[in-house]
């Protein structure tokens, strides 16, 4: 089977068609923001508690290809949502090979701070956020810069951790997962699996009481430990794939393939994936441009556009 380095390659290349479809794929990037919108009632949400959830996932800041201009206009798209509530899904430094500058995290979260919702923006970390911190990688342990950058601004970041919410005085939780790929082995040890930080136990253990429960997670893969008790699991990671044709996504980092490469699933509790706004290795998309999600709980039941 491709790797989706090898696929995205592929396609690129791919002769006389994949001369036109390659420039759409390497423009959309840039030019596409689509809107991803989720009306679930998750069987742990109350009915007749309408929460607005706009996600941010998978910016991968960096010159051409997520300037700091088209993050601007991706806070002013998101703020226009008017959700109560703004998650962020990690992965805001670089993570394709081809680009001209790497913007520095300072940058890029006072860009960031202009987010606004009622009940605040609150953030968590994705793997590159880690990989790309050499320190933190050597180190085995330690704050990454984009955590510093994040919380300089204002803007909280959980790793493993939770905080309790309420709106019109109706309590809910935001739990945040620590990465499940935060650390690469040294190159000697490349047989070895990249090893996370997250603990879903500690995590869910510091819900004190029997308010609903919305986990963010980076890497999708966890939601087949989930318990029930969590009504909503938000991820990014996968990027519906990069590439998606016919609703099918030929790569995804994801050991369930295409059932959490893109879109809402169900597992123990209701799942969304982003399908992210920036590129992995290739500055490429096709068939799932960048996107903004907002999920809208409380609701008469699932609808997707």
């Amino acid at each position: 089977m491709f790797s989706r380095r090898r696929f995205l390659k592929f396609l690129a290349g791919f002769g006389a068609f994949g001369t036109s479809t390659a420039a759409y794929g390497f423009g959309e990037p840039v030019f596409r923001l689509s809107l991803a919108r989720y009306d679930l009632a998750p069987a742990r949400w109350p009915a007749d508690f309408p929460l607005k959830i706009a996600v941010v996932a998978d910016l991968h800041a960096c010159d051409p290809w997520m300037s700091l201009d088209h993050i601007d206009a991706i806070v002013n798209h998101t703020n226009a949502l008017n959700a109560d509530v703004i998650v962020m899904l990690g992965d805001y430094v670089a993570g394709c090979r081809h680009m001209t500058r790497r913007i520095p995290a300072e940058s890029w979260a006072a860009v960031l701070a202009q987010l606004k919702a009622p009940l605040g923006v609150h953030a968590i970390l994705g793997n590159h956020d880690y990989w790309d911190d050499r320190e933190v990688q050597r180190e085995g342990q330690g704050t990454t810069a984009a955590r510093r950058a994040l919380e300089a601004v204002g803007i909280p970041v959980y790793e493993n951790d939770a905080v309790r919410l309420k709106k019109s005085g109706r309590p809910f939780w935001l739990a945040g997962l620590g990465d499940q790929l935060a650390y690469v082995p040294a190159a000697r040890f490349r047989r070895i699996r990249r090893i996370g930080i997250d603990d879903l136990g500690a995590t869910l253990a510091k819900v004190t009481d029997d308010a609903p429960v919305i986990l963010l997670a980076h890497e999708p893969d966890v939601a087949s430990r989930v318990p029930d008790r969590v009504a909503l699991q938000l991820s990014g990671h996968t990027h519906g794939g990069q590439v998606r044709l016919l609703g099918w996504s030929p790569v995804v980092p994801s050991r369930y393939g295409n059932r959490l490469a893109y879109g809402h699933a169900r597992f123990n509790c209701d799942v969304v994936v982003s399908g992210g706004l920036g590129c992995s290795i290739m500055p490429f998309r096709l068939g799932v441009p960048p996107e903004l999600v907002l999920v809208t709980l409380g609701g008469s039941g699932p609808a997707v556009s």
